[in-house]
């Protein structure tokens, strides 16, 4: 046996071997150390005399299904290594085989929880500085490819579609390799691809030869590992990320469209708040278009339509949200059909769900007919189907289809005769137990059945001297009981059982003729499940905005971006409409860059996420939070908002916000949509602000894409007076009694200033610590670097490229000298030693003074000019 165990290791080396031994599934050697460890099972051994005994586990061949899942989350294969004979029939070793090899991506049995996830199986090869691309998700049939330009595109598609596993041949590069291990992604390799002929059907729509190459290995890894049907495959289809609206790995993880940065879970995300979704199609369905909103204009009317249809008609969208309830997975439950996995219980959801549609045909037919024509055409309700299942299953099937109990009484003649003498026969018992019991006087004794001994008579030991020894032939002894058999009883047991395993022969026998007659409806069954899922989300898109509110955006055909009280979705649901504070986002034509200035936690970054989600809603088709909206339609959305290391590849901050900024002046165009959070604010501080401000600028010379730049240089608001296209707006806040109030609204013109100790207030700082950096506060204002700074905001150089090494000299090094002279109290103004050094606003009053034409000025002049001296000191 451990010969035979190990063969059929050699051939799995990176995968747990589930060998079946019984009842149970048993791991052996290293599987069954480590094993051990990540199941936490109970670690024997076989041959315990042995020098070095095995290390041996396993777990219940019945509650195995929820030990592979833990295994393959981890991101393990798990070998299903099966008998392939019966063991009573078997002459020496049982044959076994692997019938099945689990991974991360060809996972198909999910739980309730994860029913409106996909689970993809991606593929990746490269040629001529091309990647062909390609994924499927065995559980539906979804099969699609594409070619990618570059090394992002690729990890871009990956993290989209949160792959588990990717499938490579040796044309791969290491680096990219690498990268998707440092994501805790599985690379498999693939070495042998089936013939083109073999999957001909899937690949005949491929032009190009490096797309019908990922799409074979894509095919020859899945039939390898999953040895058994896959005629739910539907064909490759060619998708090219170009027809969406872009977004990099990094946009779509700080706009949290599906994933919460904070909890990694789908709560407090677009997706949560959008799906209002019926069925697990409709749930994967919403998610797919949030990865890819639309560029096509015609498209996303059709959408918005259908939702502004099912707004005006709320008995109607009810009806179909009532019938949209009984529809399970037709998806995934075709997928079983083909895999060989369905039962009983799955045709009976099957059926269910299909006799729902000629309902959901007749709500569409009283809406208009045009907008959900096309909808209404992919609705074959395949009644056929529906009907063969319901005529042969009973209406409660048993989970098993071995064990007889699914066909109904009545589908098939020889079936009722079986099931005829099965009854006759149990009747027969009956009369017989009632029988022996008047003749012997035994009240207790009873006929029962066991799979070892066939049918007995059990009589209590206190009442065995009343048996008829001549006709009772024991059979079993037990503590307190005897059990005997008889002439008659023993005839009959023949008969009972020849029928009972006739029965349940025949019974799988048909049942496995209805599941070929649904697996030739594989492709019906598909159509119709994306037709139903789509009018999932639509009805989904109307609730959720009726219940917020939403309207329906207009599209431009120019670049004016007019969005009036608009209001952050995700936000407004978790605080509440009343709480939340609407604002507008106006940008003409002839304005392509809102500089956006204001205090921490006064809502820049939400203003600016506001605008991004709002979009990314209207080119999905939905309405949005606005009282209106009107907008072009954007090709791409780039953002650097908050601060992440990338510590996996060693990066720092500021390298993260630069390499993000880089990607988005790179590839950005005038349609584009950029979002810029406080950039430069990683380094020194002239380092910073001149990046930003040479950002601003080629933003505005070179790209003129609608852009939000939200920063803390203040001095960057002088660029308004020379770049046309600029404007400065802030968020307003007021100081209240010596506290901070956040107003969360955006006015024109730049902010008067940060506010930052006041933030550092509201965060609990000690006060003796506010009232000092107070102090420095104000004479760091009224410094002369920093009044040569701002002293001409005239020029479009808000900071001269060729005065940053003298700002930078005269400036931070020096202050840096001051601060090795700590004062003693927060009264002291001055960081230099007055005995050492002159006060350079002392000195620069002096020079005031000394040029102050008194003979100009009146008594009151003179007091106000004192007053601003005193000011000036800090007194």
């Amino acid at each position: 046996m451990m010969e035979q165990y190990q063969a059929i290791k050699d051939q799995y080396p990176d995968a747990f071997l589930f060998y079946r031994l019984g009842d149970f599934y048993e791991m052996f050697n290293e599987d069954a150390v480590k094993g051990s460890q990540l199941l936490e099972l109970t670690l024997t051994t076989r041959s315990h005399s042995a020098k070095n005994p095995i290390p041996m586990c396993g777990v219940p061949h019945k509650a195995a299904q929820s030990y592979i899942d833990i295994l393959v989350d981890k991101g393990y294969k798990v070998a299903i290594c099966e008998q392939m004979e019966d063991p009573k029939l078997a002459k020496g070793m049982v044959k076994r085989e692997v019938i099945r090899l689990v991974t991360p991506g060809t996972q198909t049995d999910s739980s309730a929880s994860e029913a409106k996830e996909n689970n993809y199986l991606t593929a990746l090869t490269f040629n001529d500085n091309q990647y062909g691309f390609a994924y499927t998700d065995l559980s539906t049939g979804e099969l699609k490819t594409s070619l990618l330009a570059d090394f992002d595109a690729v990890l871009n598609e990956v993290t989209s579609l949160q792959t588990k596993e990717i499938v490579v041949d040796d044309s791969v590069p290491e680096p990219l390799l690498a990268q998707a291990n440092a994501l805790g992604i599985l690379v498999s390799t693939q070495v042998e691809t089936i013939e083109a002929s073999e999957v001909n059907y899937l690949t005949q729509d491929l032009d190009a030869d490096l797309s019908k190459r990922v799409v074979t290995l894509l095919l020859s890894y899945v039939t390898t590992t999953q040895k058994r049907s896959l005629a739910h495959l539907q064909r490759a289809v060619v998708y090219e990320p170009a027809y969406f609206l872009k977004m990099d790995r990094s946009s779509q993880r700080n706009l949290e469209l599906t994933t919460n940065i904070r909890t990694g879970k789908k709560s407090g995300t677009l997706l949560w708040l959008l799906d209002e979704t019926k069925t697990a199609m409709g749930g994967r369905l919403l998610k797919q278009w949030l990865d890819r909103p639309l560029l096509n204009k015609a498209a996303i009317l059709t959408r918005q339509n259908q939702v502004s249809e099912l707004l005006d008609h709320y008995f109607e969208r009810n009806n179909l949200q009532d019938d949209l309830v009984e529809v399970y997975d037709l998806e995934r439950l075709a997928g079983r059909v083909a895999f060989g996995s369905v039962n009983g219980r799955d045709l009976i959801q099957l059926m269910t769900s299909l006799r729902q549609i000629p309902k959901i045909q007749h709500t569409l037919s009283e809406l208009d007919p045009e907008t959900f024509k096309s909808l209404l055409n992919q609705m074959d309700p395949c009644l056929d189907v529906a009907d063969a299942i319901e005529e042969a299953i009973v209406s409660d099937p048993p989970i098993s289809v071995t064990d007889g109990g699914l066909i109904r009484d009545g589908y098939q003649p020889q079936l009722d005769q079986y099931r005829d003498a099965m009854k006759n026969g149990k009747q027969w018992l009956a009369n017989l137990e009632a029988q022996e019991r008047e003749i012997t006087g035994i009240n207790n004794l009873k006929i029962g059945f066991n799979h070892v001994f066939g049918y007995y008579i059990e009589v209590t030991k206190v009442n065995l001297d009343k048996i008829p020894k001549d006709r009772y032939e024991r059979k079993q002894t037990l503590t307190n009981a005897e059990r005997f058999s008889t002439p008659e009883l023993k005839e009959k047991e023949a008969l009972i059982l020849e029928a009972q395993e006739k029965s349940t022969a025949l019974e799988y026998e048909l049942f496995t003729q209805l599941r070929e007659l649904v697996k030739t409806a594989i492709q019906r069954l598909q159509k119709l499940a994306q037709a139903v899922a789509t009018l999932d989300v639509i009805q989904s898109f109307a609730v959720v905005s009726e219940d917020f509110h939403y309207v329906r955006p207009d599209f431009t055909d120019d670049h004016d971006l007019e969005i009036v009280e608009g209001r952050h979705p995700v936000v407004e649901k978790v605080m509440g409409r009343q709480q939340y504070v609407p604002n507008d986002v106006t940008m003409p034509n002839d304005t392509t860059i809102l500089l956006i200035t204001g205090p921490n936690m006064s809502g820049k970054s939400t203003y600016m996420r506001q605008l991004a989600l709002t979009v990314i809603m209207a080119q999905v088709g939905c309405f949005v939070p606005a009282k209106s909206a009107k907008m072009p339609i954007f090709d791409q959305i780039f953002t650097r908002i908050g601060a992440a290391d990338d510590l996996i590849s060693g990066q720092s901050t500021f390298m993260v916000e630069m390499q993000e900024a880089n990607n988005a002046l790179s590839h950005a165009t005038e349609n584009s949509l950029i979002l810029f959070d406080e950039i430069g604010r990683g380094t020194a501080t002239y380092d910073g602000m001149s990046l930003a401000q040479a950002i601003i600028e080629f933003v505005h010379d070179h790209i003129h894409a609608k852009t939000l730049f939200s920063t803390h240089y203040h001095e960057l608001t002088a660029l308004e007076e020379n770049l046309a296209e600029l404007q400065n707006v802030h968020v307003g806040a007021v100081e209240k009694d010596g506290d901070l109030v956040f107003l969360h609204q955006i006015q024109a013109g730049p902010a008067d200033k940060s506010y930052g100790i006041h933030v550092a207030k509201l965060a609990g700082m000690p006060d003796k610590l506010l009232n000092r950096a107070d102090v420095i506060l104000k004479q760091l204002e009224n410094s002369d670097d920093q009044q040569k700074i701002a002293a001409e905001p005239n020029q479009r150089e808000a900071l001269p490229v060729d005065q940053v090494e003298t700002a930078e000299v005269k400036g931070e090094p020096e202050a840096a000298e001051q601060g090795s002279s700590m004062p003693q109290s927060d009264e002291q103004l001055s960081l230099f030693n007055d005995a050492e050094v002159v006060n350079p606003k002392a000195q620069r009053i002096i020079e005031d003074l000394k040029t102050l034409n008194l003979m100009a000025l009146t008594p009151m002049d003179v007091m106000n000019q004192v007053y601003k001296w005193q000011q000036k000191m800090g007194r």
